[in-house]
């Protein structure tokens, strides 16, 4: 019966848990005092070991609760339970997107929006570049650091493919600069 319960329980809080994780935590709270499964003391204590475990906190509450109420077992179908109507909805948007791209309308409409995406991405990107060398709260003053790792970074990324060299990967990117932000700014 516990089974059970875990995944009609878990499977509410996927189904109706809008606006992320920190949205949720009172649909789970009221799920899991509900059901007994836990005391608010300890819920929060859980809420705080997903927090800080990689992977969204949803998922790592159910995992968790789960776990503690019925095993393995448990834990898997309350994870299943909260992931489920999300992965149903993601499948029924693929298929719906799918259909829809054979349509001329439709593909112009996204072929559109793609150089719109990037235009927003390159401005937010660039403000906060310019945020990081530049006090923007009044006074002018340039951060000779920030700018001397930027075209560092810059180089490393697009000067191999201008030589004809292979280009480096991002993860070796975010080790370069975390190295560089360590040698400019110290520990």
């Amino acid at each position: 019966m516990i089974y059970l319960d875990l995944f009609l329980g878990f499977l509410k809080v996927g189904c109706f848990a809008f606006g992320g994780a920190y949205a949720a935590i009172p649909l789970i709270r009221d799920v899991v005092l509900s059901y007994g499964w836990v005391t608010d003391e300890t819920l929060t204590y859980m809420i705080a070991v997903s927090e800080m475990t990689p992977g969204p906190i949803m998922v790592n509450l159910a995992t968790y609760i789960g776990r503690s109420q019925a095993g393995f077992l448990g834990a898997f179908l309350a994870t299943f339970a909260v992931v489920f109507p999300a992965f149903l909805i993601m499948l029924l948007c693929m298929f719906v997107f799918n259909s829809l791209m054979k349509n001329k309308c439709f593909r112009t409409v996204i072929g559109t929006l793609k150089p719109s995406v990037v235009g927003l991405i390159l401005a937010i990107g660039l403000y906060m570049t310019a945020e990081a060398f530049i006090d923007l709260k009044g006074s002018f003053s340039l951060d000779f650091k920030a700018l001397a790792i930027t075209v560092i970074l810059l180089a490393a990324a697009f000067l191999p493919p201008v030589f004809g060299k292979k280009k480096i990967s991002p993860i070796t990117l975010i080790i370069f600069s975390a190295v560089l932000g360590i040698v400019f700014c110290g520990v």
